[in-house]
């Protein structure tokens, strides 16, 4: 028995897309993936991402200078650095370690979590922001102001 030219291109074809479903499906990313300790693109902090109600959230849980260094000029030597540059009075008594940082993002599908915020401690400021899940250990992290052409990013490794 003879295969034709058509049944031969129809079974190449048919491999292709098994193929290409199934390079797809390994890549794809579950909701749970971004969980876990990520250090940040300049190793000097980690950052927990965990599950928070229905959403993912991230705190501080490492810095590379945790204590005011002994010359310090902003807080007292030995003591827990900060969040000094905080808007709200009331919390720039806050430690850094332990803050969270990102808040209520929802995994959107594609390997991407959208509709959050983070927080920079070194300014004070929150920003909105999306993360992308590109391997099983890289997290780009992308922070705006109103769209997301207009904003920075970072690649955090976990």
């Amino acid at each position: 028995m003879f295969l034709s030219m058509n049944n031969i291109i129809k079974g190449i074809f048919f491999l292709f897309a098994v193929a290409v479903m199934t390079e797809t499906s390994v890549n794809a990313a579950s909701p749970e993936d971004i969980l876990g300790v990520w250090i940040t693109e300049g190793k000097d902090a980690k950052i927990e991402i965990y599950k928070c109600g229905d959403k993912y959230c991230g705190k501080i849980v490492w810095s590379k200078e945790p204590n005011y260094p002994a010359d310090s000029k902003d807080g007292t030597p030995g003591t827990p650095v900060l969040d000094r540059n905080n808007p709200k009075p009331k919390l720039r008594n806050v430690p850094l370690i332990g803050l969270q940082i990102l808040y209520n993002f929802t995994y959107a599908g594609d390997n991407e979590w959208t509709g959050g915020k983070i927080y920079n401690p070194d300014n004070g400021r929150t920003y909105s922001a999306k993360m992308r899940l590109v391997s099983a250990n890289q997290l780009k992290v992308r922070d705006y102001i109103g769209i997301s052409l207009i904003g920075g990013t970072e690649t955090w490794t976990k």
